[in-house]
């Protein structure tokens, strides 16, 4: 950053931090795209219900994952008193919080993409018709739950790194973010197992299920975010060290 205000305001860091992100974070970008394109691709050489059931249910998981490498970049700013510098050049907390969150949503999208891709292309490449609520299963839980729990995952691992002392390995935000940013998929899946064992499990059940629990995040999100300014001090964003 050359120090330099563009009309006014600080320039934007959003493709650095994407960059910064696909670089510090590749194992998680890696890890979660190789599970779940391998993932995607096997169950599409079953054929039949396993992928078109399985694959929405299971990608949510593995895409939180491959999109830790925003959150590996504000952990790791925060400790290096990069966070500080920043916000010397005038960059309010929100703008990096945000910074992080949509470079956390791109991560995502970059799993997501390849997955979908590989095991739908391989599906349709066996001769087999892609079922209709297959793309309804995606669109109404896939995608959302995804984006949500990614969202989930960040803020509260930017909101634990900032207000929490530095701690190392499976202590520190980015070694248990991934474990809390699962739950939302994870809860609703077996949710859906527990209630599927009685026999009483519908789609639109499902679907409500799951639309309460990704309501239930999306609200704690925002709520979140609203309270960046009032919680998060600028000195909260200095380094520990």
């Amino acid at each position: 950053m050359n120090g330099t205000l563009v009309n006014g305001s600080p320039p934007s860091l959003l493709g650095i931090t994407i960059r910064r992100a696909a670089t510090s974070g590749r194992f998680f970008l890696v890890y979660g795209t190789v599970m779940a394109t391998l993932l995607s691709i096997a169950l599409a050489a079953t054929g039949g219900a396993a992928f078109s059931s399985a694959i929405p249910l299971l990608l949510p998981i593995f895409g939180v994952v491959g999109s830790m490498g925003g959150l590996m970049v504000f952990t790791n700013d925060r400790l290096k008193g990069v966070l500080e510098y920043l916000m010397a050049y005038g960059i309010p907390p929100r703008r990096l919080f945000l910074d992080v969150l949509e470079t956390s949503l791109l991560l995502l999208t970059i799993v997501l993409g390849i997955a979908l891709g590989a095991g739908v292309s391989f599906y349709l490449a066996r001769g087999h018709p892609l079922p209709g609520n297959f793309v309804v299963f995606v669109c109404a839980y896939t995608l959302p739950m995804s984006y949500v729990s990614s969202a989930f995952a960040a803020t509260a691992g930017m909101f634990w790194t900032t207000l929490s002392s530095p701690r190392e390995g499976m202590n520190s935000p980015i070694g248990l973010i991934p474990l809390i940013g699962v739950l939302p998929p994870v809860a609703t899946l077996m949710i859906v197992v527990l209630v599927g064992a009685t026999g009483t499990v519908t789609p639109s059940g499902f679907f409500e299920v799951a639309a309460a629990m990704m309501t239930g995040v999306a609200v704690f999100v925002v709520v979140l975010l609203s309270l960046t300014g009032r919680l998060l001090r600028r000195e909260r964003l200095l380094s520990p060290a």
